[in-house]
C-alpha cells in the first residue's frame, strides 16, 4: 500500500537520488500520465529555513525560462504541506566530480565534446543575463552518451549593467572554494569573466584530475587564486598541447580584463584548438563501470 508521505502533490517518490546538507533530490512519477522527474526537495530540518527557502525560490526564477539542451530544464515550484521543492527533467546522476573519481582517464578521448557542452551551456547563461557564480565539475552532469547539462543556480546573479556596476556595493561572498575567481573572493562586482576563470579551474581538473590550487586551509587555498602564479597542465599531462594549455591559462588570469572578455571568445578558441598533441586511446574502463544510480542514463552509444 503507497503511504501518503510517498507522495508531494501529485508526485509519488520513488527512489532517493542524492541527500545534500539542506535539500534531498528524489525520483519521483506523476501519478496523473507515469512520467518520471527529479524534484529538489528541502529536507525537513531546513523547511522553516528561510534562508534556504528563499535560494530555491531563487534557483526556479532564474532557470524557469532558460531553455537549452546542456542545461537542466525546471518545470515548477511547489509548496505542499510546508514542504517546497522543484520539479525538474529527470536526467543522469552522475556529474563530472564523480566520473573524475578514477582519474582523467577514463573522460579524456571525449573531452573536447564535455568541454564544448560545458562552454555552449554557460555561454547560453550568459546570453539570458546571469552569472552562475558556483561553475564546478559537481555542477555539471554527464549520461552514458556524452550528454552534458548545467544544474543549480542557487546563486546565479544578475549581469548588473550601467549604473548597476558603480552603485551595486560589495557582494556576499559565495561559492566553492576550488573555483572562486579573485573578484568572487573580494566581493566585488561579478560579470561573465568570473564564470571564465571558474570554468578554466574545472578544465584544468578534467585534464589533470586536480584543481589548480590544494591548500592545507580555507585561506590559504582562497589566498593562492588571489596572488599564487597560474599553474600550467604541461606539468600533469605532458601530451596537453601548447595551445590549449595556453587557453586554460588565460582563463585563469588574476584580473578579468586579461581573460578571454567572453563565453563565445572561449568557445571560438577550445572549438578550433585541440586539447591533446595525440589522440587519447578508448579507455579500457568508463565513469559508469562502478555506478550504482539510477535516473536517465541512456545506453551507451
Amino acid at each position: 500500500m503507497v503511504k501518503v508521505r510517498d507522495f508531494l502533490g501529485p508526485y509519488r517518490l520513488a527512489r532517493l537520488i542524492r541527500l545534500g546538507s539542506t535539500c534531498q533530490v528524489w525520483e519521483a512519477i506523476l501519478e496523473q500520465d507515469q512520467k518520471r522527474y527529479a524534484l529538489k526537495v528541502l529536507r525537513p530540518d531546513q523547511r522553516g529555513n528561510k534562508e534556504e527557502i528563499a535560494f530555491l525560490k531563487h534557483e526556479f526564477e532564474v532557470a524557469k525560462e532558460l531553455n537549452h539542451k546542456n542545461i537542466i530544464k525546471l518545470i515548477e515550484y511547489r509548496t505542499n504541506a510546508e514542504t517546497p521543492f522543484i520539479v525538474m527533467e529527470l536526467f543522469s546522476e552522475l556529474n563530472l566530480k564523480m566520473a573524475l573519481r578514477r582519474g582523467p582517464e577514463p573522460i579524456a578521448y571525449q573531452l573536447t565534446s564535455i568541454v564544448d557542452q560545458a562552454c555552449e551551456s554557460l555561454y547560453y547563461l550568459h546570453s539570458k543575463g546571469y552569472v552562475h557564480c558556483d561553475i564546478k565539475p559537481d555542477n555539471l552532469l554527464l549520461s552514458r552518451n556524452w550528454e552534458v547539462k548545467l544544474i543549480d543556480f542557487t546563486i546565479a546573479k544578475k549581469i548588473k549593467t550601467g549604473f548597476g556596476k558603480l552603485f551595486g556595493g560589495k557582494n556576499k561572498i559565495e561559492g566553492t572554494r576550488s573555483y572562486m575567481s579573485p573578484e568572487q573572493i573580494k566581493g566585488d562586482h561579478l560579470d561573465p569573466r568570473s564564470d571564465i576563470y571558474s570554468m578554466g579551474c574545472m578544465i584544468f581538473e578534467l585534464i589533470s584530475g586536480k584543481a589548480p590550487y590544494t591548500a592545507n586551509t580555507p585561506n590559504e587555498l582562497l589566498n593562492k587564486h588571489v596572488s599564487a602564479s597560474i599553474p600550467s597542465l604541461l606539468v600533469n599531462n605532458e601530451n596537453v598541447s601548447l595551445e590549449f594549455n595556453s587557453i586554460v591559462r588565460k582563463m585563469l588570469a588574476k584580473k578579468p580584463e586579461d581573460r578571454p572578455q567572453n563565453m563565445w571568445d572561449v568557445l571560438k578558441m577550445v572549438r578550433t584548438t585541440p586539447i591533446f598533441k595525440k589522440p587519447p586511446r578508448i579507455p579500457t574502463t568508463n565513469p559508469f563501470d562502478d555506478y550504482q544510480g539510477g535516473g536517465r542514463i541512456e545506453p551507451a552509444s
